[in-house]
């Protein structure tokens, strides 16, 4: 098994939620990894990971010196770009590089030695692993740390209601009038139980949802708002980790892992009929006790949902397997 560190390599695009969950295997695995941010210019952008042909033309100069040998014993992709680079490097190894991609690369995951692809997306196969949602660090010891870097926050008022804000996306609409009724409607719920709100946007948040939230919630209750650094440092962390209970736009499969991983209620809310794979996700996130309406009560709180460390157990095994078999 890898467990020095210098000997894995993790590989992402600049998306937050595609690193998050690659850094998050290799920290459970227990590695200090080397993290290669690749992006391929066109046209192998438009077809990763299926066009692998000419594919050392594929990176800008700059990056290339970091795609380069010695190569890594393990290698962690997360994301269709990533996938180019994984698949690249099993054969680029002779086969000594153990590759993992996280997420469905839209071809055989025959291409991998481990794909590892959320419930919903269907994805079959001996060297498949489908967790119900996504890989996040949350534990106790991550919730405790950040509790530590933000101990301000646990000076509002109780109950302290977080809020995470994603962003429209294919089938799911969040505009300004959705959230201007979602903010009144959690200014009103707090100012009746004297709790606070931390509300912290996203990237993909449109301004006017964040507008709409910074205009009712800020000056009305207790808490605080964050869209990006003019607002300071991000809260996110603390909030999951100082939160009685979490409300989450429905867009975000990483947003909600991370939220369902607290061990606090959590509620969602849609204005319209869920795309299926999505409304696949809350559903086995609602069968399991863990996702919930907003404004429904919660009378028993179902344990938390944290998978990465029991994913990287199956990688590590079998990892090992393939140690002992060559």
């Amino acid at each position: 098994m890898v467990t020095q560190a210098g000997t894995c390599w993790v590989v992402t695009d600049h998306a937050a939620g595609n690193q998050r969950q690659a850094l998050a295997l290799a920290a459970a695995l227990g590695l200090a990894p080397r993290h290669l941010l690749l992006e391929a210019r066109a046209p192998w952008s438009w077809l990763a990971p299926h066009l692998a042909a000419g594919s050392r033309y594929a990176l800008p100069p700059a990056q290339r010196a970091a795609f380069a040998p010695p190569w890594p014993r393990l290698a962690i992709g997360c994301g269709r770009q990533a996938a180019l680079w994984t698949r690249r490097l099993r054969a680029l190894s002779g086969g000594s590089c153990y590759t993992v991609q996280i997420l469905d690369p839209r071809m055989a995951p025959d291409h991998w030695d481990t794909v590892i692809a959320p419930r919903h997306d269907g994805l079959a196969g001996p060297n498949v692993i489908d967790p119900l949602g996504s890989l996040n660090p949350v534990d106790d010891a991550w919730l405790a740390e950040a509790r530590a870097r933000w101990p301000q926050l646990g000076q509002l008022p109780s109950p302290r209601v977080g809020v995470l804000l994603g962003g429209p996306r294919r089938g799911i609409d969040l505009d300004a009038d959705c959230a201007d009724a979602l903010a009144r409607r959690l200014r009103d719920h707090c100012q009746a139980q004297a709790g606070s709100l931390l509300v912290v946007a996203s990237r993909r948040t449109p301004d006017a949802v964040a507008e709409a939230f910074r205009r009712h919630v800020r000056a009305a209750v207790p808490g605080l708002f964050w869209r990006n650094d003019d607002d300071g440092p991000n809260p996110y962390a603390g909030v999951l980790a100082w939160s009685d209970a979490l409300v989450v736009t429905p867009d975000s499969v990483n947003m909600l892992s991370e939220a369902c991983a607290v061990g606090c209620p959590v509620h969602t809310f849609a204005s319209a009929p869920l795309p299926a794979r999505i409304a696949r996700f809350h559903q086995a996130l609602r069968q399991r006790g863990l996702l919930h309406d907003l404004g429904e009560s919660v009378p028993v709180q179902a344990p938390p949902l944290r998978e990465t460390a029991a994913v990287a157990a199956l990688v590590r095994a079998r990892m090992d397997a393939r140690t002992r078999s060559a």
